[in-house]
């Protein structure tokens, strides 16, 4: 889907800094809290890696922006627990206000609603009967289509060509596993596209490597 999520190759957001050796995991001890919340929140709401990632560009701008990185993830799990009926809406601000002395009604807990979905097999690869579409070195066109649900097809480089550099092992597809609408299996590519055919003669040179599932790609004419 298209939101703030989808900001890579946007401009106005500053150069880019590689980071520190010596930076820690954590900055902070919460930090690792939320981190270690938002994997719990999968197992305990029924959700997937991708549905995960979708609750996460499905914030706002000030939710996806203002909090850090994971804020988000605080965030996405709040949603997550929401979704499934774990808990109930508005039941983690009620708590954090009678935290605070407030004396507020918290909402009853509700009956859980966890996806109807049970995976295939562990982790994300899965095989794939017919052979790839496409070969390594053969220049190809991202599908310039804007998903109404999750994607992992960056829109800045929709509409663009590159060449192949790899073609990687078989994997679930995102735009519907993050739905519980089908695991969808599709090859998929290392895909390196040049920075001035996305970004114009004025961008800096240099190559932009991506892996784009089969059913983003469709061949140049």
């Amino acid at each position: 889907m298209d939101g703030i999520a989808d900001m890579g190759g946007t401009p106005g957001w500053g150069p880019t800094h590689p980071p520190n050796r010596d930076e820690q995991v954590f900055a902070e001890p919460w930090q690792g809290r939320a981190f270690a919340l938002a994997l719990l929140s999968q197992g305990v709401s029924g959700f997937n890696v991708d549905a995960f990632r979708h609750a996460v560009e499905r914030l706002n701008r000030s939710a996806y922006l203002d909090q850090g990185y994971f804020g988000r993830w605080l965030n996405a799990s709040e949603s997550m627990l929401t979704d499934s009926a774990i808990l109930a809406p508005g039941a983690l601000d009620a708590r954090a206000r009678n935290l605070r002395g407030e004396h507020v009604e918290e909402p009853p807990i509700p009956r859980p609603a966890k996806p109807d979905y049970t995976p295939t097999a562990p982790g994300s690869l899965r095989p794939v009967d017919t052979p790839p579409a496409f070969a390594v070195g053969e220049r190809v066109r991202a599908k310039n289509i804007s998903p109404a649900g999750h994607t992992r097809l960056a829109g800045y480089v929709r509409g663009h060509t590159g060449t192949v550099q790899l073609i990687q092992p078989s994997a679930l597809l995102p735009d519907t596993n993050a739905h519980f609408t089908g695991e969808n299996p599709q090859h998929v590519y290392t895909v390196q596209f040049d920075s001035h055919e996305l970004w114009g003669t004025g961008a800096e040179p240099f190559a932009v490597t991506i892996e784009l599932y089969e059913s983003y790609l469709e061949k140049t004419p």
